[in-house]
């Protein structure tokens, strides 16, 4: 049988982020209350739009949109609807998040993909700009959820530089100050909440199970050193850099009247 030509795409992930079956179910439960009649989602970044699945089960009237720029990450969106019976209500799109005209709507979704609402040569930190396009992307009475990252402390220079390439510290803010500007752009925390220490461990290793064992299989493939670096460098950006370092916040908002 012939190899393939790469690993699966995060077959091992049900969420696209560090995000538990239990604090999936309670996010959803919380956001769904403005859909109790019918209504709207809006996904930002939807990825494979799992918790929009979820939310439309919670909410039998509601329709929802998903927008993303993977095209991948959509058709398996479109698969899961369809297997569950959703699809009639889900509209998916290939395009960016970027100043969209889409919304307001009564639920918006931004799930560790905040900078898709902000231009490329945005300067940091990023959250405050994106909580503003969010203010004006909600509905009244409605939630937003937003999945963000923040600094559990302060980086070290040499923490940063296992990071991502171009790592710098005014990337994130501190839990406090996230919350802040969740208010200065015209919230109110309705929820605050973050991932565990396991939820963080169940992603990151989900997120390179497929590599790893398509390498353990494929060693001498023509692609397998490019795909090993590639693997090495992502565990080392997390154990050598962002580990017990970068947070993820999980903010349930409402906005202001």
């Amino acid at each position: 049988m012939t190899a393939p030509d790469a690993p699966p795409r995060l077959t091992h992930l049900t969420f696209h982020g560090p995000l538990s079956e239990a604090r999936a179910t309670r996010i959803v439960r919380r956001a769904a209350h403005p859909l109790r009649h019918g209504g709207t989602v809006l996904d930002l970044g939807c990825g494979w739009a799992e918790l929009t699945l979820r939310l439309l089960a919670e909410a039998p009237e509601a329709t929802a949109t998903g927008v993303d720029l993977n095209a991948e990450d959509l058709e398996r969106a479109r698969a899961e609807a369809r297997a569950r019976g959703l699809a009639d209500r889900l509209e998916l799109v290939a395009e960016s998040a970027t100043d969209t005209t889409r919304g307001p709507a009564d639920v918006v979704l931004c799930l560790s993909a905040s900078h898709a609402l902000r231009p490329a040569d945005a300067e940091p930190p990023h959250a405050p700009e994106a909580l503003a396009a969010l203010r004006r992307l909600v509905r009244p009475n409605g939630r937003v959820v937003l999945g963000e990252g923040f600094w559990q402390r302060t980086p070290t220079a040499g923490e940063l530089a296992a990071m991502w390439p171009d790592a710098r510290a005014e990337e994130h803010l501190r839990l406090g100050d996230l919350a802040d500007a969740a208010v200065a752009a015209g919230f109110r925390p309705l929820w605050v909440e973050t991932a565990s220490e396991e939820e963080w461990e169940e992603f990151e290793s989900g997120y390179r199970a497929d590599t790893e064992e398509w390498l353990a299989a494929h060693a001498a493939h023509p692609r397998a050193a490019e795909v090993r670096e590639r693997a090495d460098r992502h565990r080392a950006a997390w154990l050598h850099g962002y580990r017990r370092v970068l947070g993820v916040a999980y903010l349930t908002l409402v906005p202001v009247d």
